[in-house]
């Protein structure tokens, strides 16, 4: 006898088309009926909490006085609660992200009792190759989700193992028809029929034992009262099955007995049977963009920043951490960072976004204040402190302010010699902007901000000061900036062309890239989940427009200023009249270091039009069968062409699968000779375009005005979401992206791109410190070093993911993986006598004890592999 688990549930989207406040007064309502047939119903056994304690959170916000009986349900096995905080996009999210995510979800739960060990993402837009190894890393042994998934990955069945490149495997319960299946049943006998006869003829396809899920819940759905009376229907329909109420563990209970499961490996981004939305990576980039900087803030700049400070003897901030990761994890939810939602969602999608930089930018700060405020120097003089969050020693060329009342400066070492710079700009400031208790006192005298510009060797995961000394020589402003129609560096020779695309000749690799940072612009009749090509349209291009071109260059870097305006259609209805008629303005700011093989670049733009796409293209000369890029702590291979193109509307596929593609940091082309990659800090989204599939097509912008549409080219039938207006994802004002481009011998993999990602979204911070503040602090006990390290790496293989304090005790916590596809060695040298190393999963639990010899720890990591330190 087939056995149907009913499991009770609801998936609660905290905001969509509707606000998260709309969602939390139909959250206290639903709680409460939920809490009731718990309590006082002894037949009904479960119910499943979405999978994420911010619904939680968000209940107790109101009721706090209920949590003595959440507690009781939770520990008595009846209300399922975790293990996440919110429900993970996997596409557009960070590594880093996704295990916060889980640590605090779990951290969340177990002050109630147990948690749910199910990896549960019903309605994520396509699958990461790297969850199963994730979920691994918390001892979660079982996934459930529903997108991306199809016969050509291997399996036609819905149950199967799950297997990361690295190994590590998870058992998958799919949701072939979502996790709505059991939404609202009938008590008409003859309706309930009708839908239940279509289900099970898939979900019975599908099982690989007699076990099937019927999930009774939908998107904010009440608890269905009736379902006892469903039930009693049900049984009398299919007298050859058996219907109950249950939770997902038992299925799972029942799905390890089968020792015939299919194993398959990679990322499910298939929109046969489901959308995945493969071009929503760019939907709102200003929100889009601000996630890629926040996430890398807070993994490469605040967290190891607050770990070297521990080290030094400060109080390491978990409580304001935690309230940063809470704030940005609300945004990873699915529909609020795939930013398929309404206008006042996106405001406060902003609002949280623009409250977490803000935390991350002044815990930043006050921790290099702590720092250098108590040097233990006897030299009385500003100090100007860079900070490497590196674990090896950089060369770097280092651009900061000095802000002093003196007309001219040096800049001195502790051994008291001299270090050259160069001042690149000043302003004068006013004293009240520094500390208004100046101006209270009645001092007027203004200040003057210098920006300079130095090349230093800084110290592995640590620092260097500088001391600002007064100088009766004459500071000469900009004296060997030069303007030029070219630059050279010590690895590239750069010029412009007139229509503000640039020429690069690598002298390494003798080769010339041309006409690099050609925009192209296309119509876009889409909506937000999805882009949407006009049929046969001709494309606009940048390389008619007449730029303004301003280049200089010093003794440690070159500047590349481009300015112009491309003119294009004002909406979709000018765009099929090839009425050319609104615009949007460009500017590009390139800075190249003299010393380093890459080429930072950043677009101000301001956009005036509807209804268009923007992407720059970067050509590379390698004619390509595949792109490398990365995801959570590894890399993904994907062809440049999706071969379901030549089927999709045979099979009839819910969306067509065009080869575009979401990173985190970096994409790269290349051959058995050379590669070229794009380094992000902002977009996330890229497609490998051309003849010969050589040119890398990062998307700047989209936009569109409707959250969902019909009939889409690429995606026929109903509208995903609702079709409501959403203005503001016109992207209409200024919008700011950063990138980088850089180029290498040898393949993506072997040149480690990723290490090279990772420096480029690390830069040097520095700190100035001057008699005044705003902010008063008295002086601290701890006294700390003019300059120090607090480890070193001495196999420079794999990339470091974050270095923190762990949440439970007085260790430090080193990521690490492996972005390429051989076996690295891992080898850290830790600054003072390290007492204890051991590697640990990602929940932060020690595992095995490492060998800690002189100071050093090493450990071997696979391709793909994610590896955590536990140090003391």
């Amino acid at each position: 006898m087939k056995k149907v688990h009913i499991v009770p549930h609801m998936h609660w989207d905290r905001e969509w088309y509707f606000s998260t406040e709309e969602s939390r007064i139909l959250l206290v309502h639903n709680m409460e009926e939920i809490l009731d047939m718990l309590e006082n119903n002894p037949d009904y056994p479960y119910y499943v909490l979405d999978g994420q304690t911010a619904v939680l959170e968000d209940y107790f916000a109101v009721k706090p006085e209920n949590k003595e009986r959440i507690k009781k349900l939770v520990q008595e096995g009846k209300l399922i609660i975790g293990p996440w905080y919110t429900q993970t996009d996997e596409m557009v999210v960070g590594g880093e992200s996704i295990v916060r995510n889980l640590l605090y979800g779990i951290k969340d739960c177990e002050e109630f009792g147990d948690y749910m060990k199910i990896g549960y993402l019903p309605d994520s837009f396509g699958q990461s190759s790297q969850i199963p190894q994730i979920l691994r890393g918390f001892d979660i042994k079982y996934s459930i989700f529903w997108r991306g998934i199809s016969e050509r990955h291997g399996t036609n069945k819905t149950e199967f193992y799950w297997e990361s490149d690295e190994g590590s495997k998870v058992l998958v319960q799919l949701f072939p028809l979502g996790y709505a299946i059991g939404k609202y049943l009938p008590e008409d006998e003859r309706k309930l029929q009708e839908r239940i006869n279509k289900y099970f003829a898939v979900l019975d396809r599908g099982a690989t034992t007699e076990n099937i899920i019927l999930p009774n819940g939908h998107d904010q759905m009440p608890i269905q009262k009736n379902i006892f009376t469903i039930i009693e229907k049900l049984k009398k329909l299919y007298p050859d099955r058996e219907f109950f109420l249950s939770k997902y563990e038992n299925v799972f209970a029942e799905l390890e007995k089968n020792t015939n499961l299919p194993t398959i490996k990679g990322e499910f981004l298939d929109g046969k049977y489901m959308r995945v939305h493969r071009s929503i990576y760019s939907t709102r980039m200003d929100i889009k963009s601000a996630n890629t900087r926040i996430e890398n803030k807070i993994t490469n700049i605040l967290e190891p920043l607050a770990s070297l400070a521990y080290s030094l003897g400060f109080e390491y901030h978990h409580g304001l951490i935690e309230l940063i990761w809470k704030e940005l994890m609300k945004n990873h939810a699915h529909d609020s960072i795939g930013c398929c939602c309404s206008d006042k969602v996106h405001q406060e999608i902003c609002s949280r976004f623009f409250i977490a930089e803000e935390k991350i930018d002044q815990l930043i700060r006050f921790y290099k204040r702590k720092i250098v405020d108590s040097m233990a120097t006897d030299w009385n003089y500003d100090r100007l402190t860079a900070f490497n969050l590196l674990p090896y020693n950089r060369d770097e060329v280092i651009t900061a302010s000095v802000i002093t009342k003196y007309k001219s400066f040096k800049l001195m070492n502790e051994d008291k010699s001299e270090i050259e710079f160069e001042v690149l700009n000043s302003e004068i400031m006013d004293p009240g902007l520094i500390d208004r208790q100046i101006v209270h006192y009645g001092n007027y005298e203004p200040f003057i901000k210098y920006t300079v510009q130095l090349r230093d060797r800084i110290p592995a995961l640590g620092y260097k000061t500088y001391f600002v000394v007064e100088d009766d020589k004459e500071l000469n402003l900009n004296h060997s900036l030069r303007t030029q129609d070219r630059i050279d560096t010590d690895f590239y020779e750069i010029s412009v062309n007139q229509n503000g695309t640039i020429n690069i000749y690598d002298k390494q690799l003798n080769k010339t890239f041309y006409n690099v940072l050609l925009l192209e612009n296309g119509g876009d009749d889409g909506d937000e989940y999805d882009y949407s090509p006009l049929p046969n349209e001709e494309l606009i291009y940048s390389d008619h427009v007449d730029a303004s071109i301003d280049i200089t260059q010093n003794q440690f870097a070159a500047k590349i200023d481009i300015q112009y305006r491309l003119n294009v259609p004002e909406n979709l209805a000018k765009r099929k009249e090839k009425k050319v008629d609104s615009f949007v303005d460009i500017h590009i700011e390139l800075n190249i270091p003299n010393h380093k093989p890459i080429i930072e670049v950043k677009f101000e733009i301001d956009n005036h039009a509807k209804d268009h796409r923007l992407r720059v293209l970067i050509p590379t000369g390698i004619a390509s069968a595949f792109s490398i890029s990365d995801n959570q702590f590894g890399y993904i291979k994907r062809n440049v062409y999706d071969q379901a193109m030549e089927v999709w509307e045979k099979e009839n596929w819910d969306e067509r699968p065009d080869s575009i593609y979401p990173m985190l940091s970096f994409v790269g082309l290349s051959n058995k000779e050379y590669g070229m990659s794009v380094l992000t800090n902002s977009t996330r989204e890229y497609e490998i375009v051309g003849d010969d599939y050589d040119t890398i097509a990062v998307t700047l912008f989209r936009s569109v005005g409707f959250l969902g549409k019909e009939e889409l080219l690429r995606r026929p039938g109903r509208p995903s979401g609702i079709k409501l207006p959403t203005p503001d994802s016109q992207m209409i004002g200024k919008l700011t992206l950063d990138f980088a481009i850089t180029t290498h011998p040898g393949s993506t993999l072997e040149a480690n791109v990723g290490r090279m990602a990772k420096e480029y979204l690390t830069p040097i911070h520095w700190y100035n410190k001057i008699p005044y503040d705003a902010m008063k602090l008295n002086k601290d006990d701890v006294k700390t070093p003019v300059h120090f390290s607090l480890l070193k790496e001495t196999t420079p293989e794999v990339v470091l993911s974050t270095l923190k304090k762990a949440e439970k005790d007085d260790q430090l916590v080193l990521r690490i993986y492996n972005p390429t596809d051989t076996l690295k060695i891992a080898s850290f040298e830790m600054n003072g006598s390290l007492k204890q190393a051991y590697t640990a999963n990602l929940n932060e639990k020690p595992m095995e004890s490492l060998e800690a010899k002189d100071n050093k720890v090493e450990t071997r990591i696979k391709p793909n592999q994610v590896k955590t330190i536990l140090f003391k």
